[in-house]
């Protein structure tokens, strides 16, 4: 069997079932031996069925009967043994099969969502995504362990006793299964019916899914803005559709199952009285009679129980097409490039004419041009959605510039690996995350080495945070709660310092990592980046003029352009934004400063 990683796009085909079958590689035999499985327990069952008939034809007429009864009697429980056996091989070997496939699945799922382009994660929701690895994966699961095998069995079940309905009276067997092409055609219908309905319903349940999953993670913001009431109207309004879309998908089996069960009844009821009747006219014998009723149970049952598998593998193939289109998605090459460069790396970086589109139309970034030489800092000053956070994103490669070139040491970065820019270059965000992991593991976390102690107290002391992870009870094992809630905006940002201070990286980008803490943390932090900051090339966003005011060179933005570049004494003395904006830090600083003098 295997378990291992196999390429499951390439396992992806438009047509459903033939992307289901391929999904099966490596499990194939095992799954054939379930489907053997069910035919013998088929074929057991139908055995008993036409020893029955041998037993009230051709034993009950006998005068010495008891040897051949004791005979029969074993042979019935001989029977009942192989059909218990062989039915228990089928279920093990297809949950076994199908548990295999969903756990190769699921490892694939998680490692190529992983893989996936900053793109593609920016335009997908993160419940709709949990929605499909978990919902859609679970509904693909039961298309193997009990759908598929369900399917098989009962057109194993059909063909077997069908077969020996034959043998047993060929006219009898023909009117026997008069309503099963009707029901076959019945069933396409509903089939394609219920398909669209379920679809629409797990796109709505994703959409729930979303709506929970961002609710949950800004609970600390909803609970500030008391917006509880209008949260929960928004996700009733969610809900609402998706028990609209819930009874539209179930008037589909509501209407089919009472109309093929009402068919399979007639059928059934019918073939009895047909049987009877030849009974009566002696065309067939009592013993084949009894035989037949067993028979005709075997042959209508399980094509009412069709109405049943058809609902549920229309969740199956639906929930695969939705599977499909993650694993369709093409994954960033990380290690496409150059995987190391000529010489060690120095951190000479030089913005030619760059210009970037996230759409065809939507210019983000045009004519952008400077130079940062190796270990001096470069900060962008400018408001919101100016592309100042769009421009270091360039840098790792999360995004791929449009027009000109941006070069690294005088080599192109597009000719460079993700992964080698990624390994070196150290991010500080606004908001850091942190792992629900302990402190240790967290700072640890961008290091692919082992680390000791000694390491890692190094850099918590570098960053000012090694005396607060000292007065946690469990110390550098104290576990942080989901996304670091268990920790001030402050220790969260000192703690990435660390962790982006282990790293070691060559390039740095502080992207507004002081903007969220008051001015006393923001004294301590400053203190951590300065550390941070000494013989490394760094990028700092900002949008106080104290934290830009000591970088080698200032960029201000504006609409995707470099506005103005310059020092701080340059540019204070130099009308424009960036004067603007120091005017008005200034002014609101000094009034605070003023009202603050009169509050004491």
């Amino acid at each position: 069997m295997n378990y291992q990683a196999l390429d499951l796009k390439a396992t992806v085909s438009s047509n459903r079932l033939v992307g289901l079958w391929r999904m099966l590689a490596g499990f194939r035999r095992l799954y054939a031996g379930a489907m053997l499985a069910q035919a013998l327990s088929a074929a057991a069952k139908t055995g008993t069925l036409l020893l029955l008939r041998y037993l009230v034809d051709d034993v009950l007429m006998r005068d010495q009967i008891l040897g051949a009864l004791v005979l029969i009697a074993l042979s019935f429980i001989a029977m009942a043994g192989i059909e218990a056996v062989f039915t228990y091989l089928s279920g093990r070997w297809a949950a076994q099969t199908a548990e295999g496939i969903v756990l190769r699945l699921r490892n694939y799922l998680f490692d190529h969502l992983q893989r996936l382009t900053f793109a593609f994660h920016s335009k997908n929701a993160t419940g709709e995504l949990i929605q499909r690895v978990t919902s859609d994966v679970n509904h693909i699961q039961r298309f193997y362990s009990e759908q598929a095998i369900g399917l098989g069995r009962i057109g194993l079940l059909f063909t077997i006793n069908f077969t020996a309905l034959l043998v047993l009276n060929w006219q009898l067997a023909l009117f026997s299964v008069i309503v099963v092409p009707v029901i076959g055609v019945v069933s396409l219908i509903f089939f394609r019916r219920i398909s669209k309905a379920y679809e629409r319903l797990q796109e709505q349940e994703g959409t729930l899914s979303a709506t929970l999953q961002e609710n949950l993670t800004g609970v600390r913001v909803v609970k500030a803005f008391a917006r509880q009431d209008y949260e929960r109207a928004k996700f009733e309004k969610e809900n609402r559709e998706h028990f609209d879309r819930g009874v539209k998908f179930m008037q589909g089996p509501a209407t089919y199952w009472p109309l093929t069960d009402m068919l399979s009844g007639l059928q059934q009821l019918s073939g009895y009285v047909v049987g009877a009747i030849m009974v009566m006219d002696g065309t067939i014998t009592v013993g084949t009679y009894v035989a037949y009723i067993g028979l005709i149970i075997w042959i209508i049952e399980p094509i009412r129980g069709l109405g049943r598998i058809i609902v549920n593998m229309s969740e199956g193939l639906v929930s695969y097409d939705r599977v499909a289109k993650i694993l369709r998605e093409d994954r960033e090459p990380i290690t496409e490039g150059l995987s190391k460069l000529d010489k060690p790396l120095e951190g000479n970086i030089a913005f030619e004419n760059v210009g970037f589109q996230y759409e065809p139309g939507q210019v983000v970034l045009q004519d952008i041009t400077f130079t940062v030489k190796a270990g001096s800092s470069v900060a962008l000053l400018g408001s919101t959605g100016s592309g100042k956070t769009t421009l270091v994103n360039l840098l790792p490669r999360f995004y791929d510039y449009t027009a000109g070139r941006v070069t690294l040491d005088g080599v192109p970065i597009s000719l460079i690996s993700r992964q080698f820019l990624r390994s070196n270059i150290g991010i500080v965000e606004q908001e850091p995350f942190l792992f629900s992991r302990s402190i240790r593991e967290n700072i640890t976390y961008g290091v692919g080495r082992h680390v000791d102690d000694a390491e890692v107290i190094a850099a918590a002391k570098a960053a000012d945070v090694h005396d607060v992870i000292m007065s946690f009870p469990e110390n550098y094992n104290t576990v942080v709660g989901e996304r670091g809630v268990t920790l001030s905006g402050g220790q969260k940002q000192r703690v990435a310092i660390a962790r982006t201070l282990l790293k070691n990286p060559r390039i740095l980008i502080l992207d507004d990592s002081t903007s969220s803490v008051d001015t006393e943390t923001e004294a301590n932090i400053r203190q951590a980046l300065d550390e941070l900051m000494e013989n490394r090339t760094t990028f700092i966003i900002a949008h106080r003029i104290q934290s830009v005011m000591n970088a080698d060179q200032i960029l201000v933005m504006d609409k995707g352009r470099i506005v103005q570049r310059g020092t701080h004494d340059t540019l204070v003395n130099q009308p424009g934004i960036y004067q603007q904006i120091y005017d008005l830090q200034m002014r609101i600083e000094s009034e605070l400063e003023k009202e603050l003098a009169n509050n004491v």
